[in-house]
C-alpha cells in the first residue's frame, strides 16, 4: 500500500509549476503558429469575421466608454509611467534585479512587437468602433505588452507579497485585467480576434523566456561576486 502511495506521489511530483509553465509555453507557441498559418498561409478569415459579427449587437455607448478606459491601461501613455514608477520603487528599495527585469522586459517586448508587426504587416479592421488607429494589426501590441507587463507584476507579487490569500487575489485581478485589455481591442474593432490571441501567446512566451534568462544572469553575477569576496578575504 505504501509503495502505491509513493508511486502516486512520484508521478504527481512531475507536475511542478516549472513543468506546467513549459507546457503552457508550448501550447502558446502552437497557438501562435496556428493563428499565423490560418491568416497568412491559408487566408482563412472566417473566425475573425464571425467574432466581429457576433459582437456587433452588444456594442453600446456605455460599453464603448468602459472598453476605452480598459484599453488605456494597455497603452504606452499608461505603461510608461507605470514602468518608471516600478523601476524607481525597486531602485529605492535596493532591489535592482527587479528593476532590471522591468526595464529589460519593457524595452524588449516593445522591440518584439515592432519586429513582428513589420514582418506580418496585416492591415487593421476597416470599421473601428472608435477613431482609426495607425499601424499594423498582427499581433496585438496591447495583448503582447499587457501580458508581459502585468504578468511581470504577478511575478513580483509572488516574490514580494507574504500573505497567500492576497497573492491569489491579486493574481486573479491582474489575469482578468490582461484578458479585459485584450478583449477591449476586439470590441473596439482595432484588432481581429486572431491578432489578440497571437499577442497573448507571444507575450506569455516572451515573459517566461526573459525571466528565465535574467534569472540565470543574476545567479551567475551573484556567484561571481561571492567568488571575488572570498578571494579578497583570503
Amino acid at each position: 500500500m505504501n509503495t502505491e502511495i509513493k508511486k502516486r506521489q512520484t508521478w504527481l511530483s512531475i507536475f511542478t509549476i516549472e513543468f506546467l509553465v513549459v507546457l503552457l509555453m508550448l501550447l502558446a507557441l502552437v497557438v501562435f503558429i496556428f493563428a499565423a498559418r490560418e491568416i497568412f498561409v491559408l487566408k482563412n478569415f472566417v473566425f475573425d469575421e464571425d467574432v466581429i459579427e457576433g459582437l456587433r449587437p452588444y456594442i453600446t455607448p456605455a460599453r464603448t466608454r468602459f472598453m476605452n478606459t480598459i484599453t488605456f491601461l494597455g497603452k504606452h501613455d499608461a505603461l510608461i509611467p507605470l514602468n518608471i514608477l516600478l523601476i524607481g520603487y525597486f531602485l529605492y528599495q535596493k532591489k535592482r534585479w527587479f528593476a532590471i527585469r522591468i526595464a529589460a522586459l519593457a524595452l524588449s517586448s516593445l522591440l518584439l512587437k515592432f519586429i513582428l508587426k513589420l514582418y506580418f504587416q496585416r492591415a487593421r479592421p476597416d470599421i473601428p468602433v472608435i477613431e482609426k488607429v495607425d499601424g499594423y494589426s498582427f499581433p496585438s501590441g496591447h495583448a503582447l505588452i499587457g501580458v508581459v507587463f502585468y504578468g511581470l507584476v504577478i511575478f513580483v507579487i509572488w516574490h514580494e507579497v507574504k500573505q497567500k490569500w492576497l497573492k491569489i487575489l491579486l493574481t486573479v485581478f491582474f489575469v482578468l485585467l490582461i484578458l479585459l485589455i485584450s478583449f477591449s481591442r476586439i470590441y473596439l474593432r482595432v484588432h481581429y480576434a486572431s491578432d489578440v490571441i497571437a499577442g497573448i501567446a507571444v507575450g506569455f512566451i516572451w515573459l517566461v523566456l526573459s525571466l528565465n534568462i535574467i534569472h540565470r544572469i543574476e545567479k551567475r553575477y551573484i556567484a561571481r561576486r561571492a567568488l571575488r569576496a572570498e578571494g579578497l578575504e583570503k
